[in-house]
């Protein structure tokens, strides 16, 4: 077994157990006066060696029985139990697991035996990845590592502590494709080859679409794990509209980058790397980048000489919810991608146009909830998609017409969504009562204030009543 002298990153990082209001020490010493031995496990470990902050504290307690763990932690607060048949308590209000060492039997339903007096070595082994097999020593301090874990941080190679356990759970599967991307760590043969092969066929699509979510909202590259799951020849089951896109190239004088494929992965970085208000937002933004060519595998065509892909933008509606229903049922994610697809390339043909302002109002008003800022954000992200170098988008994009289109957009005030109605329904109940016909009424109203620009109430709606008549 190998221990790693204390680390300095080890020691301050252990502070910040007291900066989330709850001093482990006692607990620590406590445990340890039953002959316990007590370690922080698992991801905090993990983040503790790259230098990142700790999120999710798993402490592992041995050597002692979870109805002693249970009676050690009544002292500091209320224990929930709904884990314990699992060898996990928490204390209410703390967001730590204490758990004790525990083996798993094969299966989708495997059974939980708690084992307290599991060796050190067996108790890394069961994790899933050499750099999630590491243990702190919550006493000395020390880096317990028996897999080299820390070795393989450095190394940036991603490896497994037993590969007969590690295709047990095929969950395992995805989690190393969001690490690939998260962490920007490449599979060991061994272990692409364990993926290439497992079942992964009846994991819940919730679960599936979680390390989906890991992959877009914690990576700065997504596009390498997008790549690795076509490298170990799974892309095509399990994104397949995604998948077609490798075999559609583009006009070099336009897409200097290559195929579809290599200018969505420039897309999806360009996506993760971007400045968002929330989670929410930025997972909508990459999934958008991800979905918006997906057309041009169905439009793309060789004319006069020239590959072109009209009406691409249609085309990839029905492709991009396909690809949103394989990955979730979060409908409310859906409908507007759906719409960013549909409308990518407007932005720059608006300009091209002249368009008006009543065009900026119509759009803003199709758009919505997502706005006209989300469709420009998504424009540049696929400008900048197209680097000759490969493997990244350009780190800058300049472009005059997406500039012009943010602009006017900005100046009709609908940049960060639709006009308000000028007419409301209380305004047309001198004329008809409520119901559908009010409705209409209101519909038309709207309609007319978009396209002439009419932002007086009593012009309005005179002009509405007269196309009534």
């Amino acid at each position: 077994m190998k221990y790693t002298k204390v680390l300095e990153s080890i020691q301050s990082s252990l502070g910040l157990f007291g900066e989330k209001g709850f001093c482990i020490s006692s607990v620590v010493d406590d445990l340890c006066g039953y002959g316990a031995r007590v370690f922080l496990v698992g991801g905090a470990v993990r983040d503790i060696v790259f230098s990142l902050e700790p999120k999710d504290f798993d402490i592992e307690v041995h050597a002692v029985s979870i109805e002693v763990l249970e009676i050690v932690l009544k002292k500091y607060g209320h224990v929930r139990t709904v884990g314990k048949a699992f060898g996990v308590l928490r204390i209410d209000g703390i967001d730590i697991d204490w758990s004790l060492p525990r083996t798993d039997s094969q299966g989708r339903k495997p059974n939980v035996i708690v084992n307290s007096s599991l060796s050190l070595i067996d108790a890394c082994r069961r994790r899933d990845l050499t750099m999630n097999a590491m243990m702190i020593d919550l006493v000395t301090g020390e880096l317990i590592d028996p897999f080299n874990g820390y070795e393989d941080i450095q190394k940036k190679i991603l490896r497994t502590p037993d590969p007969a356990l590690f295709v047990e759970d095929p969950l395992r599967f995805y989690r190393v494709m969001q690490f690939v991307g998260r962490f920007e760590m490449v599979p060991d043969q061994q272990l692409n080859q364990l993926c290439a092969t497992m079942n992964i066929s009846e994991i819940s699509k919730e679960r599936v679409f979680q390390e989906f979510e890991k992959l877009f909202l914690k990576s700065k590259k997504p596009s390498l794990a997008l790549q690795w799951l076509d490298d170990i020849g799974r892309l095509q089951a399990l994104l397949p509209e995604l998948y077609a896109t490798k075999r559609t190239m583009q006009h070099p004088g336009y897409h200097p980058e290559g195929d579809v494929f290599e200018h969505t992965k420039q897309a999806v970085d360009g996506a993760a790397t971007a400045e968002y208000s929330n989670n929410d937002e930025r997972l909508l933004m990459i999934l958008a980048a991800l979905c918006h060519d997906l057309g041009k595998a169905e439009t793309t065509r060789m004319v006069d000489g020239v590959l072109r892909s009209h009406g691409h933008d249609i085309a990839g509606v029905p492709l991009a919810d396909r690809l949103c229903d394989r990955l979730s049922d979060k409908t409310f994610l859906k409908k507007p991608i759906l719409r960013l697809v549909r409308y990518h390339m407007v932005p720059v043909s608006m300009v091209k146009n002249n368009a008006k302002a009543g065009a900026y109002k119509t759009l803003a008003r199709n758009l919505a909830p997502i706005t006209l800022r989300h469709l420009f954000q998504l424009a540049i992200f696929d400008k900048s998609a197209r680097n000759p170098e490969r493997g990244k988008p350009l780190p800058s994009c300049s472009e005059p017409l997406l500039d012009q289109f943010f602009e006017q957009a900005q100046k009709y005030g609908v940049l960060d969504g639709p006009e308000a109605p000028v007419l409301t329904g209380k305004d047309f109940l001198d004329v008809v009562p409520e119901g559908p016909e009010l409705g209409v009424l209101l519909q038309q109203a709207y309609d007319l204030q978009l396209e002439k620009g009419i932002a007086d109430k009593n012009e309005l709606k005179e002009a509405v009543l007269k196309n009534r008549r």
